[in-house]
């Protein structure tokens, strides 16, 4: 059980997660839309942009919907409501008002305290934007409440010191410390680069500051999916020609 800035939560599961939060009288928490697993009575829902056009558009831009949802504790009492993970992952539980502003990766964001702003930010190298796993744009969570941000698979987190540097592959990373500057490299030797399986580009992450990393991007995931589909598309058509040829010379139609 964790508690900061008046939100008491509790992450259950082990590989598919939930946050459980609760929330005393006249207090709210936001959600992207859709991720809302349950809600006790006296809990309101109003769902709207939070805070004008543009800021639809900017979580548009992010990955989240274009609307945000609230839920806010209208009774007397405590009341408890749940928000679940969309794939197989953990969630991250974090503390603004310590970590400072985080960028994560695009469509990461689950929920937060209310009044946590969620916004597009910009990578400082356009290198980065075009070729890394993370995208020209990344999300950002400022603000001094809880954040709640999902990711694929398992969690390593590494503390930068001051002049360190770390290669990832960009999938991998799930999200980081503002102050932590982010570029990207070329993987080096064109073969190793066509044939080595770890795409064209690895990126590069520089201390101070702290990053987070995840054993299973989505892409990933999605990507093996994709693959057995095919496959098993070609296993079913190999087997319907082989069913066809056994129809048309089976031993069981005589003459």
């Amino acid at each position: 059980m964790g508690r900061a800035h008046e939100i008491d939560y509790k992450i259950i599961g082990d590989d598919m997660q939930a946050v459980i939060i609760t929330i005393d009288p006249g207090e709210a928490v936001q959600a992207e839309a859709g991720a809302m697993m349950f809600l006790e009575d006296g809990i309101e829902m109003n769902t709207g942009t939070g805070g004008g056009l543009m800021k639809g558009v900017k979580r548009v831009l992010s990955g989240e919907s274009f609307f945000i949802t609230t839920f806010m504790n209208g009774s007397k009492n405590p009341r408890k409501l749940a928000f679940s993970a969309p794939y197989p992952g953990k969630i991250m539980a974090m503390n603004l008002a310590e970590t400072g502003t985080i960028l994560c990766q695009r469509d990461a964001y689950l929920c937060s305290a209310y009044g946590v702003d969620i916004s597009v930010a910009f990578t400082k190298r356009l290198g980065a934007g075009f070729f890394g796993g993370e995208g020209f744009i990344l999300q950002k969570l400022a603000g001094d409440g809880m954040a709640f941000v999902h990711a694929g698979g398992t969690l390593l987190k590494k503390d930068l010191a001051k002049g360190e540097r770390l290669r990832v592959d960009t999938g991998c990373i799930a999200a980081f410390e503002e102050r932590v500057e982010y570029d990207i490299e070329w993987v080096g030797g064109l073969k190793t680069a066509l044939f080595g399986g770890e795409g064209l580009f690895f990126a590069t992450l520089k201390g101070p500051g702290c990053i987070y990393m995840q054993t299973l991007p989505f892409s990933r995931l999605a990507d093996r999916i994709m693959n057995a589909t095919m496959m098993n598309r070609g296993e079913t058509r190999g087997a319907s020609l082989f069913g066809g040829l056994a129809g048309l010379t089976g031993g069981d139609r005589g003459f």
